[in-house]
């Protein structure tokens, strides 16, 4: 969300849209109690934990003005792949849709922040759950996120610069099996 492979993602929104139209997405955000492990993290590792948690509930706000406001000038999302999205209103306009959530749901939560030798640069990844529509019924994936954030030195606040999947997303049967699958990934010990 998100990680899927962000062209996939494209595919399951297109694939779902005629039967979106009459069966409700359940949107409702992953709960941050949901982790059975926590990391010890840094207070700079926690803020952009933080700002991970403020971007994905952008989504869940269906705000994409607030969504975009999270994005690097010179973003690349589906980083990595031939099918990338790059800048800033190229992502927003490939997000359109999900950020939207009538015929799909994006639901991430922050994992495991972490910032290595330069301070200005910090890699978060975590679980999502993907939900869209097929035939009226509720259709399920989890996976990774992986996302690159840096920070703007003149500003001090952190944006996203690289953003892609970090698994192949899996199916579930319900939203309370994809739920209890983001309980068993490992979280920063952020949430407060």
């Amino acid at each position: 969300m998100r990680r899927v492979a962000w062209a996939s993602l494209a595919a399951l929104c297109t694939a779902g849209a005629v039967s979106a139209q009459v069966a409700v997405i359940d949107a409702k955000p992953l709960p941050l109690a949901l982790a059975t492990k926590r990391i010890i993290a840094s207070s700079d590792e926690c803020a952009v934990w933080r700002r991970e948690q403020a971007f994905a509930r952008s989504v869940e706000a269906h705000d994409a003005r607030t969504f975009q406001s999270f994005l690097h000038a010179g973003t690349v999302f589906n980083a990595g792949t031939a099918e990338a999205d790059r800048g800033s209103d190229e992502v927003a306009k490939s997000w359109a849709e999900i950020v939207e959530g009538r015929t799909i749901a994006l639901r991430w939560r922050p994992g495991i922040v972490q910032i290595g030798g330069e301070p200005t640069i910090a890699l978060s990844r975590g679980p999502y759950i993907l939900q869209r529509m097929q035939a009226g019924t509720p259709i399920y994936r989890v996976g990774m996120y992986q996302t690159v954030w840096v920070r703007d030195t003149r500003e001090g606040v952190w944006r996203v610069l690289f953003d892609g999947s970090a698994s192949t997303g899996q199916p579930m049967d319900d939203r309370a099996a994809a739920e209890r699958w983001v309980e068993e990934q490992a979280m920063s010990d952020c949430a407060s």
